[in-house]
């Protein structure tokens, strides 16, 4: 068991929000990668901005283990209902939170963490979206959207506490 906890330790997620992608890392080893959709206002922390937060975070909590794919979230719950283009067509303003979600805290005091800054308290997640929504297009309110069989697949691999980085490059 110490040896899986070492091993899930040191792997961490990178979001380059340029090439509007993903990668699961172990070390200098690339285990996943995946386009993504970031938010449309591009990057930024300010509460309310609608922005994607950048630097170094870390998953806080995994929400939707169990749940069918394209289950519909509402304030990190399950609505008890599956996404479909029909339920979508009947809610178009919507904004669809399906199958899993993996919520951030920043990790940086007064760049992503803490006063109006915090990606926590600004409800910033890795989730899935309509199948409809295009990857590798920044769309989002400030999240990180995924495909839903993507989002998955990385709420597989994660734990609580897996470091993430978010940003236009290279970690610092």
């Amino acid at each position: 068991m110490r040896h899986e906890q070492s091993e899930a330790a040191r792997t961490w997620i990178r979001v380059c929000a340029r090439r509007q992608e993903m990668e699961v890392r172990r070390g200098g080893e690339c285990l996943m990668r995946a386009p993504v959709s970031t938010a449309r206002q591009g990057l930024g922390e300010r509460n309310g901005s609608g922005a994607t937060p950048r630097g170094w975070h870390r998953i806080r909590a995994r929400i939707g283990d169990g749940c069918p794919p394209r289950a519909v979230f509402v304030a990190r719950r399950w609505t008890g209902e599956i996404w479909t283009p029909a339920l979508q067509a009947e809610q178009p303003q919507r904004d669809w939170i399906l199958s899993r979600i993996l919520w951030l805290s920043g990790l940086e005091p007064g760049f992503n963490r803490f006063g109006d800054v915090d990606t926590m308290r600004r409800f910033i997640y890795f989730h899935g979206c309509p199948d409809s929504e295009p990857m590798g297009t920044p769309l989002s309110h400030g999240c990180i959207r995924l495909r839903n069989d993507t989002v998955i697949e990385l709420f597989d691999r994660v734990t609580t506490g897996t470091r993430v980085w978010i940003g236009e490059g290279e970690p610092a």
